[in-house]
């Protein structure tokens, strides 16, 4: 598959991308500002020649919040509006909410690095996943559980309550709050691999396996 990942400045973008190429699929990178996005003016409309060449779109985390993310937005609706896979992840997952009018707020806590269990009700992205599996957290805002459409169904949250996860309810779009290519999360490369079934891909098994295995011989019990 071709994905077009969308890198909010973040240092964790290429981790991502190492995780994605190591499932076998090929990625472009581009900054959330970056030339090839085309004029802003145009909005998400502006868009389609760019993503019309991708077959998936992953939106990176990063340090700003949705509506200083560059053309996260657009990107988000245009992917909304055309039926384009997509996945959002820490920052890429607030903007997911705050495009369908969830209001992300400040956490009562800052998460830097600190591990969780999280429970899920293994559809989409968690889907063959256990739960609750422990995942890493880096962040200081979260959406709001009390503002979240109808349209988004929560798919996993934290004992607190706070929301780990989210899909549409029609339409291909996913979002982790946490980080799967952190190397204290587990099951990271298998919740890729699920993102990238539900975007059409075929998943090599035997490949997926191999890299859970070796991913946990490096990971201490947390």
């Amino acid at each position: 598959m071709r994905i077009l990942v969308i890198d909010n400045y973040d240092s964790f973008v290429y981790n991502l991308v190492q995780y994605l190429g190591q499932l076998g699929e090929e990625c472009t990178v581009l900054r959330n500002d970056a030339p090839e996005l085309g004029d802003p003016a145009a909005g998400p409309d502006g868009l389609a020649p760019l993503i019309g060449q991708f077959d998936a779109v992953l939106v990176s985390p990063g340090p700003s919040e949705p509506t200083q993310a560059g053309r996260t937005l657009d990107v988000i609706a245009h992917c909304a509006a055309h039926r384009v896979p997509l996945l959002g992840v820490c920052l890429g997952h607030q903007a997911l909410g705050h495009y369908f009018g969830a209001s992300v707020v400040r956490a009562d806590e800052l998460f830097h690095g600190k591990t969780s269990p999280v429970t899920h009700d293994g559809t989409g992205v968690l889907r063959g996943i256990p739960s609750p599996f422990t995942v890493t957290r880096y962040h200081s805002l979260t959406v709001d559980p009390a503002t979240v459409p109808d349209e988004l169904l929560v798919t996993a949250h934290v004992d607190s309550g706070m929301i780990m996860a989210m899909r549409h309810r029609d339409l291909p779009l996913h979002s982790v709050q946490f980080h799967p290519e952190s190397i204290m999360t587990q099951y990271g490369h298998r919740l890729l691999a699920n993102w990238l079934g539900e975007a059409g891909a075929t998943i090599d098994e035997a490949r997926l396996s191999a890299l859970e295995e070796a991913h946990a011989a490096t990971v201490p019990e947390v």
